[in-house]
């Protein structure tokens, strides 16, 4: 039997997620696993545990609201149910989505939010259907919600410069928060150099690994989202960052199973993806106070400046590693509008005349 590597963020991750995964299946029905095992050899492990979260909550919906599925508990569900379910069960499921009680908690769901949970019961639904285990498919029949898109929130380029200033300066900062700075400012620095100058997802800025790091080669191996891995190159702004930090990082040591992790909290152990968020909404406030910054919202600053520099939409596509070029274009369809508007006024076919 392997080991798995205690050091191997990502392995641990999907080792949590199996863990989690089979704790949801417990309270699904039974049929559900075949599910599951169908779908594993071309998913991850983070997309079925959130296809099981996804369609435990249609159970639990079926359970408190439909007056056959509430005599039953959720787990003794026969697969036969799922051909007892019409698009006007599906359609009420979607209205619920809006707005609903769990747990004492009020909970509500946007477009993307009713959209991605539609999207969930849909491939449920199509497995069972196309493997001829049920008759009807009433899931196909919903149209997902119509999403209205949010403008990209984005830094300007001037924007980015005061940010990173702030994060090595850190004159905005609270006096506690300065008692942090003075242990943490290189870190800081390094990780937000890092994400503005490459533009990757924070899940894969803190599952770096001190080997996946060449210098020489100004490379960075980074694991996508979705577990496949792949190289990208960084410039000497980021070079520079990394190596101050990493100067400083011989001398911190980790907690242990965290000896190859980059990017270390004061507990010495590996940052999670929530500090990131927590660090990079500590700076921006600092900055601007009429953008939410996100670490996605770095992302999206450097896939604008590359597309402005470069041009080149699919360059942008594979650097930031969407699949879907055209999930590319969506984001910057406003960039390409000024590039046309300038097209318009580029090409001058006669003299003015003069009158």
């Amino acid at each position: 039997m392997a080991v798995l590597d205690k050091n191997n963020y990502h392995d641990e991750q999907n080792k949590n997620n199996v863990l989690k995964l089979r704790e949801v299946l417990t309270t699904l029905p039974e049929f559900c696993k075949t599910f599951f095992r169908g779908i594993e050899a071309y998913t991850s492990t983070r997309t079925r545990l959130a296809y099981a979260y996804d369609i435990r909550l249609f159970f639990e919906f079926l359970h408190e609201k439909n007056a056959v599925c509430s005599k039953m508990e959720i787990e003794q569900y026969p697969l036969s149910l799922l051909d007892q379910i019409t698009r006007l069960d599906i359609e009420e499921y979607m209205e619920y989505l809006s707005l609903y009680q769990k747990d004492g908690h009020e909970i509500t769901n946007d477009e993307r939010g009713r959209a991605r949970k539609l999207s969930s019961l849909r491939s449920f639904y199509r497995y069972f259907f196309q493997n001829e285990l049920i008759e009807t498919n009433p899931a196909a029949l919903v149209p997902l919600p119509k999403r209205h898109e949010k403008e990209i929130i984005r830094l300007e380029p001037n924007e980015v410069a005061i940010l990173l200033d702030q994060v090595e300066a850190g004159t905005k900062l609270t006096n506690k928060e300065l008692e942090y700075h003075k242990k943490t400012k290189l870190r800081d620095v390094a990780l937000l150099t890092l994400l503005l100058g490459t533009g990757i997802r924070v899940s894969e800025c803190v599952g770096i690994d001190i080997p996946d790091i060449n210098f020489d080669e100004g490379a960075l191996k980074i694991r996508r989202k979705g577990g496949y891995e792949t190289v990208l190159y960084f410039g000497e702004e980021v070079e520079t960052a990394l190596l101050d930090y990493l100067e400083e990082r011989e001398n911190i040591i980790p907690a242990e199973g965290h000896e190859n992790a980059l990017f270390l909290s004061l507990q010495n152990r590996r940052m999670a993806v929530r500090s990131v968020e927590n660090l990079v909404k500590k700076y921006a406030s600092r900055v601007t106070s009429l953008k939410k910054i996100t670490p996605h919202k770095l992302r999206s600053t450097y896939g604008t400046n590359l597309y402005k520099e470069t041009g080149d939409i699919y360059l942008v596509a594979d650097v930031l590693g969407h699949k879907d070029v055209n999930t590319t274009r969506k984001h910057y369809a406003a960039i390409e509008q000024d590039s046309r508007r300038r097209a318009a006024k580029a090409i001058q076919l006669r003299e003015p005349r003069d009158d």
